[in-house]
């Protein structure tokens, strides 16, 4: 298990203190061609923030020689905001009064089909915490009900046991999306006072449940701003190495969220600046660069388009994060949490296009299963 993998790094945090790392230390590190754990920390470190420039310029010639010039573009579709979490920075909270809705199975396929038309071919589930109102049973339902229109589904739900993985990976689900949201136990408990989510560790093993139960890919994050973020980017990091060593069948990736807007009163402890997410970014290609790394709508447009370059291979587009929307009226009251990058597939497609990328609007993991389905920017198939 990770937990026991990871807590002599723990003991690091103490031992050496990323504030006392010299800037000869980090020129050590960027020497290394495959850094170790200890480089991952100094490369989080302050003095590591005078090596940015450096530190980009590896960053993009690894990019470029794993991953080439491509970009995936994902929509999310949350299916229910039902929750029974009492998660103190999130809009879902169970005390939270906001509308709480869950999509019908014609509702379902009603969103799938205007996402569809947009292009997009990678969808992201996601719901609430409540198994009553979004059990595994109804999740399976609307995957059948959507795995005909897309080349792959992604799943971003609460943990879940390893058989209830497999099942639905049979029903059509290829990925699956699992933040922990904090690393350090002890905050943990503080943000999670109440409901399901407030069990650590069960959260902590679901993304090894859904390795073995066979799934294609698992992306990991931090939610930053939570606890402190060098912490947190370091143990992400771990873990997702972890993953690879454990699991290499299976592709690992990052996601990078940061705090925003949301019902509620709850501030970020550790905020995260865009220097810090540019680092954060830089550190995780640095260190695996077979990783896949995605940044969502939650970022505005400019610092989603200049961090293209540096490291990301997929990105959300056209996204809303209500309880349906994309076919009909929008439900404000029913958001997650608010957006920066309102622009649309079309636009993001633009923008890939005068940088130089290509983006990718299927996942290639099941293109072989819906090859009509595929659409490379919108012209030619994949």
């Amino acid at each position: 298990m990770f937990y026991e993998d990871s807590g002599v790094w723990r003991k690091m945090f103490e031992s050496h203190p990323a504030e006392k790392i010299s800037a000869l230390q980090v020129q050590r590190s960027l020497t290394k061609g495959s850094p170790e754990p200890e480089d991952l920390w100094v490369l989080l470190s302050p003095a590591a923030g005078g090596f940015l420039e450096e530190m980009a310029g590896r960053a993009r010639r690894l990019t470029l020689q794993h991953f080439g010039r491509s970009v995936s573009l994902f929509a999310p579709l949350y299916l229910a905001n039902y929750c029974t979490n009492q998660c103190v920075y999130c809009s879902f909270n169970t005390k939270n009064r906001i509308p709480r809705k869950r999509l019908s199975l014609a509702e379902v396929a009603a969103e799938g089909e205007a996402i569809a038309e947009t292009g997009i071919r990678h969808l992201l589930l996601l719901t609430g915490e409540s198994r009553a109102m979004s059990g595994p049973e109804y999740l399976q339902a609307c995957v059948r009900e959507l795995r005909p229109r897309f080349a792959s589904l992604g799943l971003e739900v609460y943990p879940l046991a390893e058989e209830e993985y497999k099942e639905l990976i049979l029903a059509g689900i290829d990925s699956l999306t699992m933040f922990q949201e904090v690393y350090d136990e002890r905050r943990y408990t503080e943000v999670h006072p109440g409901g399901p989510k407030a069990n650590y560790h069960y959260r902590l093993n679901a993304p090894e449940r859904a390795c073995r139960a066979g799934m294609a890919e698992v992306t990991l994050g931090a939610l930053l701003g939570i606890g402190d973020w060098r912490r947190e980017a370091f143990m992400t990091a771990l873990h997702g190495r972890y993953l690879q060593r454990h699991y290499p069948e299976v592709q690992v990736s990052f996601s990078l969220p940061r705090m925003r807007p949301h019902v509620g009163e709850f501030q970020p402890l550790s905020p995260v600046s865009d220097r810090n997410l540019v680092q954060i970014l830089l550190a995780y290609r640095l260190f695996l660069p077979w990783a896949g790394i995605t940044i969502s709508t939650r970022e505005e447009a400019s610092l989603r388009d200049a961090l293209v370059p540096l490291g990301i291979t997929r990105m959300s587009a056209g996204s809303l994060t209500s309880v349906g929307g994309y076919a009909g009226s929008r439900n404000p009251e029913s958001t997650q949490f608010e957006i920066a990058d309102e622009r649309s597939v079309a636009e993001i497609i633009a923008m890939l296009h005068r940088h130089g990328y290509q983006p990718i609007l299927c996942d290639w993991l099941n293109m072989r299963e819906t090859p009509d389905k595929c659409q490379r920017g919108g012209e030619s198939p994949c």
